[in-house]
């Protein structure tokens, strides 16, 4: 059902007294997932250059230990930031108090359930 004028007037006056409030817009860009999602995978970037840097270092001087340690922190930077990219991809709706979610916490959907998902949100599906 479409609002009425005086209904669409105060909705654009509440929008912009909530847009015009920094407290608020803090709050709401500390619990959006993509923003923390962008971070991480900053730092996973980050962790992969050190990684690379280990790497290099190990082999380049014969240490064989900091050589292997390099390359599983690179491992664990690209597990990290692929795990950051897809947390920060879900469409969850996020609320400023807390979470609310499709799914309960501690509840995975099954295979089936998720190839449904799937199904539903494809190009030119119903």
């Amino acid at each position: 059902m479409p609002l009425s004028e005086h209904e669409q007037r105060l909705f654009e006056q509440i929008e912009r007294s909530l847009a015009e409030d920094p407290k608020f817009a803090s709050a709401v860009r500390a619990n959006d997932p993509q923003f923390h999602a962008k971070r991480r995978v900053i730092m996973a970037a980050l962790l992969l250059i050190v990684g690379m840097a280990l790497l290099v270092f190990g082999v380049g001087s014969n240490q064989t230990l900091l050589g292997v340690g390099g390359f599983v922190v690179m491992l664990g930077a690209v597990a990290f930031g692929m795990q950051a990219y897809r947390r920060g991809q879900s469409a969850d709706l996020h609320v400023v108090g807390g979470t609310t979610s499709r799914r309960t916490r501690g509840k995975r959907l099954s295979i089936v359930d998720r190839l449904e998902e799937r199904w539903r949100r494809r190009p030119g599906g119903s």
